[in-house]
């Protein structure tokens, strides 16, 4: 199997993640001994929620949002967080001033219903409290602009009903996804473009999904897709910037004639594409993803100023 392919992830290496301090249950410990029982529930089932945060001159961006999708999905899975959000705060932060991380870092805040009793799927064999885990690490992403971009490939595999599992969990269940990414890259692309029930365009394995066609900015209804908050932002950025945005259906007929294409996470805030299933997507030069990506970075920079 290839090993060479880019993904939406790729960060500079930075040797001090060698000897970071990882929050387990309230204590920190060194990143080699920092463990969870096999009798864990996210262990045994995929049981349990996450959340992906990003650390700028020491202020957790978008800190309300993260926390309202986090509790949300913790809420409607019947999973007791054991603290509130300041107390996930606290927990951030000591963490971070563990570290002595400032800037450049991201977060996987991890929270799962628990250790059992017996390794069973019955939530009930949990019953001595979830158990949260938060790793930080040194995190520059790569500048993905000055380069071609990712190569994305259609895939098989696509994201499920709400009835089955509904797409918007960032759970730890992240099997369908995985298997999207394995089909992508057996097909010589770097990540998974994954359509929805019914055919339409809907998103990557691990990132949202955006095109621009005709100077108009198009995303997928967010019906079948995690509704990131960088996804959310994107939209609102646009909205008040002028440039038309739609939340909408779309097919791979209108996804292969784009002019631009682009993903949006947590990690790499605007990534570009390159090609999609071969197709070369536009001619590089990438204005509106480029006025984007400068809008997004400009209002991180005032979310930090007016939290420092």
């Amino acid at each position: 199997m290839q090993t060479d392919h880019q993904t939406t992830h790729d960060a500079l290496e930075d040797p001090r993640n060698r000897d970071i301090l990882i929050y387990v249950n309230g204590e920190l410990k060194p990143r080699d001994e920092a463990k969870v029982s096999v009798y864990d529930s996210g262990f045994l089932l995929g049981d349990g929620m996450w959340e992906g945060l990003r650390l700028y001159d020491g202020v957790w961006a978008f800190f309300d949002e993260h926390m309202d999708r986090f509790f949300d999905s913790c809420k409607a899975v019947s999973l007791d967080v054991g603290l509130d959000r300041a107390g996930i705060f606290e927990a951030l932060e000591m963490t971070r001033r563990a570290n002595g991380m400032q800037t450049d870092v991201h977060c996987r805040l991890m929270l799962t219903r628990g250790v059992k009793v017996r390794p069973f799927q019955h939530p009930s064999l949990s019953r001595s409290g979830p158990t949260l885990v938060i790793i930080l690490e040194h995190s520059k992403p790569v500048d993905r602009m000055a380069g071609p971009g990712i190569q994305l490939a259609t895939v098989p595999q696509v994201r499920g009903l709400p009835m089955s599992q509904d797409p918007k969990y960032n759970s730890h269940s992240k099997l369908n996804c995985v298997i999207a990414c394995l089909q992508a890259e057996q097909a010589g692309a770097d990540e998974a473009l994954m359509l929805d029930p019914h055919g339409f365009v809907n998103t990557t394995n691990a990132c949202n999904f955006f095109i621009v066609r005709r100077g108009e900015v198009w995303t997928s209804t967010g019906d079948y897709c995690m509704n990131g908050v960088t996804r959310g932002k994107v939209i609102e950025l646009c909205r008040r910037d002028g440039i038309p945005v739609f939340e909408k259906n779309f097919s791979l007929y209108e996804t292969y004639g784009a002019e631009e294409a682009f993903l949006t996470g947590t990690f790499g805030a605007q990534t570009p594409v390159a090609s999609i299933d071969g197709k070369p997507v536009g001619d590089g030069s990438r204005p509106v993803t480029r006025r984007i990506r400068e809008l997004y970075k400009a209002e991180v920079a005032a979310y930090v100023a007016a939290r420092r």
